[in-house]
């Protein structure tokens, strides 16, 4: 297959690249920037770290795009997909999209959240949105979660279908590496400021919350409203989120984890750990999303703790298993099947 990459500069373009190029059902890859007008660029230019590629960054032209490869990929900042990316809904052409553009199912929600006005959003139908492991079938435009929803909601998942979450009961506690943020410059992410520093951001105002109560709400419609914090760490990359939530019902240790690995037993990258709560360093470089969890009987709160690589199955890893599962490659294909040590 040919793909194309929109975004590769970017940290989560760089990290799909590198996938990619490895990926034994890819045979070429095309790089495009996101405008028409633009002058070719050298690949290892913009990342000197790719510096035995010979390729170029292409003008981004929609039509050349389609003769060129079979699938794109879109690794591009939260409002450019939905600029370029409306001729490839309506052909029916395979995209993976990275951003933020088409995870959620109201414009007006677009406009609160993304600060993307008067949205004009295609067919529901004609999109999906692609947490892997609770997808079972594929439109050919597929939505990647964001790195945060990703994290909490496989956290949250088996609780929140089987109906036992007190819906009003629902904290996430989310804290992330300095790469979450993105490649651009600002005064929160320089090393002065973070180094040896945590920093509370955007809280009740991150744009993953309205994908997460979306998708929660379509498990449970009970499930209006989360509250939800973020937490900028002096890390390169991972993300740890910490659910606190009650129970409608009373319950056990062992019937929790009973739960658990009846929905996780046979994923191939949701690893559930029982009472063993997971760090960010055992998933660091790798697919694995990690899951313990502890019921506190005196509180009858229980709290799941949830790690993934957020450049990884936070965004380049799980668009792969996208791609795999959405063109019948076996789940795994291109992608790292063990975490970086040390």
């Amino acid at each position: 297959m040919n793909i194309g990459i929109v975004g590769v500069t970017g940290y989560s373009g760089m990290v799909l690249y590198s996938f990619l190029i490895n990926h034994s059902e890819v045979d070429h890859i095309y790089l495009y920037g996101n405008q028409q007008n633009e002058e070719p660029r050298r690949l290892t230019d913009e990342v000197p770290a790719f510096g035995m590629s010979e390729q170029m960054i292409y003008p981004f032209d929609s039509k050349k795009v389609m003769e060129q490869v079979d699938c794109l990929f879109f690794a591009t900042p939260s409002g450019i997909a939905s600029q370029l990316a409306d001729e490839f809904i309506q052909c029916g052409f395979p995209v993976i999209d990275l951003s933020g553009d088409y995870r959620l199912s109201s414009s007006d929600e677009y406009d609160t959240w993304y600060g993307q006005p008067n949205r004009t959003l295609p067919d529901a139908a004609k999109v999906t949105y692609g947490l892997s492991e609770f997808t079972k079938s594929y439109a050919t435009y597929v939505a990647n979660p964001g790195c945060y929803a990703t994290a909490a909601l496989l956290a949250l998942a088996p609780l929140a279908i089987e109906g036992w979450l007190d819906p009003t009961s629902i904290i996430i506690d989310a804290k992330s590496g300095v790469s979450g943020s993105g490649k651009k410059l600002a005064p929160t992410s320089q090393f002065t400021f973070i180094n040896e520093n945590a920093w509370v951001y955007k809280l009740n105002q991150h744009q993953h919350i309205p994908e997460m109560v979306q998708q929660l709400h379509q498990w449970d419609q009970e499930i209006e409203a989360i509250q939800f914090s973020t937490t900028l760490l002096p890390i390169t990359r991972g993300l740890i989120a910490n659910q606190y939530v009650r129970l409608k019902k009373q319950v056990t240790q062992e019937e929790l984890n009973q739960l658990y690995q009846s929905y996780y037993q046979a994923s191939q990258f949701v690893r559930f750990k029982e009472q063993h709560l997971p760090t960010i360093k055992e998933v660091t470089g790798s697919n694995f999303c990690d899951i313990g969890l502890v019921m506190n009987e005196a509180t009858q709160v229980v709290t799941i703790v949830s790690v993934i690589d957020n450049l990884v199955k936070g965004a380049a890893g799980q668009a792969v298993q996208n791609f795999n599962k959405l063109f019948g490659f076996e789940e795994s294909t291109g992608l790292p099947l063990l975490p970086q040590f040390p």
